[in-house]
């Protein structure tokens, strides 16, 4: 039975194509080639230009190994790193919503004027 790939999203799939071209002109301004490139990564000539060209079937550990031979893996830890819309949802979560202090109404008798 072949492998089944799920839809990928047209967002996604720009943001992949554009990491492809990022990583393929990583590697052409070290001057290497896709052989050398594949070699090293240890994959074939065809599945680095999927990755290339963008093909979002190409796997995360081959993904992490370019960015290795490409000496970029540190990028790595910056993916996902400042996750704002999670911190502002956990803080949600943790901190109740104050509840609203009423201010304690005293019955003051009315003044008798002086007539």
């Amino acid at each position: 039975m072949p492998k089944r790939t799920p839809p990928t999203y047209p967002a996604a799939r720009r943001s992949i194509k554009a990491l492809g071209e990022r990583l393929r002109m990583a590697r052409l301004r070290r001057k290497m080639t896709q052989s050398v490139m594949a070699e090293r990564v240890g994959v074939s000539v065809p599945t680095l230009a999927k990755l290339e060209g963008g093909d979002p079937t190409i796997s995360l550990a081959t993904m992490i190994r370019v960015l290795s031979v490409l000496n970029l893996s540190s990028d790595l830890d910056r993916i996902a790193a400042d996750d704002k819309l999670g911190r502002e949802l956990q803080d949600a979560e943790l901190s109740p919503p104050r509840p609203t202090r009423r201010r304690a109404v005293t019955h003051v008798p009315p003044t008798r004027g002086k007539s």
